[in-house]
C-alpha cells in the first residue's frame, strides 16, 4: 500500500467488527508516523476493543502531550456514532500536511479514538437477521430465557424488525383520517371505528390465545450505567451491572483512561436526538462550580455554532423521566476525573421533517398527528418510502393473520438512511478540533544558567500554558485532588560526588498554571491581578564542575510535559 494513500472507506455503510479492525489497522498502515492501533482488552464474547492512537510521532509520545478522547457505539444499535469516529479518524489523516489546524493539533496534541465499545452488541445488530438491543450482549440480570411472552425479533426474515398490527375492537390504535398508512392513537372515549391493537415483531411462547407480554431482552446490562461515578445497583438504575465497572468493556476504558492522565476532553457518540448534551445527570445547574457551567456553556455554544444541533443539560432537559436522573460516562469522566465530556446524540429524524421546536425525550411521549404526517412525507420523498413500510399480510404462528410494517426504528430512527450517514459525521471534525487545540498545552519559555561562583550555579526554567484551558482544565478536577502543578525536576548525574543541589529539590511541585482563556471582559470593574498566571519558573542552586550536562523537564498531567538539557558554562 502507498504510505500516503488512505484507504477507500464508505461512510454510509456499517462495518462488521472483522472489517472494523482491518481498517483500522490499514489507516496505521498506511500512515505510522500518525497512527497506531491499540487493543485495549476484550468484550464479553472476546472480541478486540479498538483504540487508535494519533499524534506525530517525530514530535514526542502521546503520553507527554495533552490528549482528546472520543467513543462510539456503546450502545449495540446506534451504529453511526462509530460511523462519526471513523469519519474523524480519515478527516484528520487526509488533511495532516496541508490544513493548518489539523497539522496543528496532531503535531502537539494526542487524540483517542475508541469507534465501537460494544463489539458484540453491534455484530447482532448487523447480523442478515438482527437483534437490536441496546445492552451489552450479556445475559443480565438473569440467564434464564423467558417461559412465555413475546420476543422483539424478526419474523418474516427480511433484515428489519417493524411492527406487528391485529384488528382488534378493544385496540388503542387506528388508521389515521389524513392518511390509513400512519397508525394513531385512538382518542380518549372513542367508540364505533375500525381499530388495532399493535405488537413489536416477535414470536410468541406458550400463547394462551388472549393475553401476551412483550419480554424485556434478556440482554439487559446497559454498559453507559456501568461506570463507577454515580453507580447505582439494579433496583435503583437499570441495566447498571453487579458492580461498578464489572462489565470488561467498561473496565478496558476505565482503565485505558486512568492510564492516559493527560486526556482533558472528552465525547460520546450516540443515537438518536440531534443533540449535544452536557454534564450534569445528577444534579442541576445550580449545583455545578460556575466556573466549569460557564465553561461547558461556552464550549457548548460553540458546538452548537460548528454543528447545527441545539445544547442541553441532560438534568434540565433529557431525562427519561422526570422523576429520575442518569448516570453514566459523563459523570465518570466529569464529576470523578473533572475532564471536560460531552455527549453527543447523532441524527434527528424530526428535524429532517421539519418538524421544529421538538423537546427530544418528551416528544416521544407526546407530539401531535402532524408531526408524524411530516415524517411519513420525508419517508416517501426522501427515503424511497422505506422509512415507513408499507403494511404487508403475514401468517403468524401465534397470532394467525397479521400485518407488518410501519416504522423502520433501526434504520432510520436509531440510525440514518445511508445517504445521510456522512453528512450528519461530517458536522463534528470542526468542533471536535477546536476542542482539542483549546487544551492546555505546556511549552519551555527559557532555560538560564548564572555562574555564582567557580563551581556553583543558578538554573531556572520557565514554562507557559499556551493553551485557552487551565492546565486542571476544570475545578471539578481541583476539587476531586486528581491534578496537581506543574512538576518540575533535574536530573544529577548518578553517582558523582562532585555535583551536589544547595538550594531546590531534585523534583518540585510549581503552581497551577491558568490559560489564555478570557476571564472577564475588558470593561470588569476589576481588572485580573494574574496577568502572568499561565507562567512557572523554577530555580535551583548546585554545586558542580565546569561542563556538567544536566537534563531539566516540566509537566502537568494535562498540559504535558517539555525537557532541555543544560551545559554549566
Amino acid at each position: 500500500m502507498n504510505a500516503t494513500r488512505l484507504p477507500d472507506v464508505r461512510f454510509d455503510q456499517f462495518l462488521r467488527h472483522a472489517e472494523l479492525g482491518a481498517l483500522l489497522h490499514a489507516y496505521a498502515e498506511a500512515r505510522p508516523e500518525l497512527v497506531t492501533v491499540r487493543s485495549i482488552g476484550r468484550s464479553h464474547e472476546g472480541r478486540d476493543i479498538w483504540v487508535v492512537v494519533l499524534t506525530n510521532a517525530a514530535t514526542g509520545a502521546d503520553t507527554d502531550k495533552p490528549g482528546f478522547w472520543l467513543d462510539g457505539n456503546i450502545h449495540a444499535a446506534e451504529l453511526t456514532a462509530s460511523t462519526a469516529c471513523l469519519y474523524y479518524l480519515h478527516e484528520l489523516l487526509g488533511k495532516y500536511g496541508t490544513d493548518a489546524q489539523v497539522t496543528q493539533l496532531l503535531d502537539t496534541r494526542a487524540v483517542y479514538i475508541a469507534p465501537r465499545l460494544n463489539p458484540d452488541g453491534a455484530e447482532l445488530a448487523l447480523l442478515p437477521r438482527p437483534r437490536h438491543i441496546r445492552a451489552s450482549t450479556r445475559l443480565y440480570p438473569f440467564e434464564e430465557e423467558p417461559v412465555d411472552g413475546l420476543t422483539t425479533e424478526d419474523v418474516d426474515g427480511d433484515g428489519r424488525i417493524l411492527t406487528m398490527r391485529v384488528p382488534d375492537p378493544h385496540g388503542s390504535w387506528k388508521q389515521c383520517a389524513a392518511d390509513p398508512r400512519l397508525m394513531v392513537a385512538r382518542e380518549p372515549g372513542e367508540f364505533g371505528g375500525d381499530y388495532y391493537r399493535l405488537y413489536p415483531e416477535g414470536f410468541i411462547r406458550n400463547h394462551d390465545g388472549l393475553t401476551v407480554t412483550v419480554n424485556k431482552d434478556r440482554e439487559g446490562l446497559d454498559l453507559n450505567r456501568n461506570f463507577p461515578s454515580g453507580w447505582r445497583p439494579e433496583h435503583q438504575q437499570a441495566g447498571a451491572g453487579p458492580y461498578p465497572a464489572s462489565e470488561p468493556e467498561v473496565r478496558a476504558m476505565v482503565d485505558f483512561i486512568l492510564a492516559h492522565p493527560n486526556i482533558g476532553a472528552a465525547i460520546s457518540y450516540h443515537t438518536h436526538s440531534g443533540v449535544i448534551l452536557r454534564p450534569m445527570g445528577t444534579c442541576s445547574d445550580d449545583d455545578m462550580i460556575p466556573d466549569d457551567l460557564r465553561c461547558y456553556k461556552r464550549f457548548s455554544e460553540l458546538g452548537t455554532r460548528s454543528t447545527g444541533y441545539p445544547a442541553a443539560s441532560i438534568w434540565h432537559e433529557f431525562k427519561y423521566h422526570p422523576k429520575e436522573t442518569i448516570s453514566g460516562t459523563q459523570d465518570w469522566v466529569y464529576e470523578h476525573l473533572g475532564a471536560l465530556f460531552w455527549t453527543v446524540e447523532l441524527w434527528a429524524p424530526n428535524r429532517e421533517a421539519g418538524i421544529e421546536g421538538y423537546k427530544w425525550i418528551d416528544w416521544y411521549r407526546e407530539h401531535p398527528v402532524e408531526d408524524d404526517l411530516k415524517l411519513l412525507k420525508w419517508s416517501d420523498e426522501q427515503c424511497g418510502g422505506q422509512a415507513h413500510v408499507d403494511w404487508k399480510p403475514f401468517v403468524h404462528p401465534q397470532l394467525g393473520a397479521v400485518e407488518i410494517g410501519g416504522w423502520d426504528r433501526m434504520n432510520f430512527w436509531r440510525n440514518p438512511p445511508p445517504h445521510l450517514r456522512e453528512r450528519e459525521a461530517a458536522r463534528f471534525p470542526g468542533w471536535m478540533t477546536q476542542i482539542a487545540l483549546s487544551l492546555p498545552k505546556l511549552e519551555l519559555l527559557r532555560s538560564e544558567v548564572r555562574a555564582l561562583g567557580p563551581d556553583t550555579w543558578r538554573i531556572r526554567m520557565a514554562v507557559a500554558n499556551s493553551g485557552y484551558l487551565p492546565a486542571y482544565v476544570t475545578k471539578r478536577a481541583l476539587e476531586r485532588k486528581i491534578v496537581r502543578g506543574v512538576m518540575f525536576e533535574i536530573e544529577l548525574p548518578s553517582g558523582s560526588a562532585e555535583v551536589s543541589l544547595l538550594g531546590g529539590k531534585e523534583r518540585m511541585e510549581g503552581p497551577q498554571l491558568e490559560g489564555h482563556g478570557n476571564k472577564s471582559s475588558l470593561l470588569a470593574l476589576q481588572p485580573s491581578r494574574d496577568v502572568t498566571a499561565d507562567r512557572a519558573v523554577a530555580e535551583w542552586i548546585l554545586r558542580a564542575p565546569r561542563g556538567t550536562r544536566l537534563a531539566l523537564s516540566a509537566s502537568a498531567a494535562r498540559a504535558g510535559m517539555v525537557r532541555t538539557e543544560i551545559t554549566l558554562d
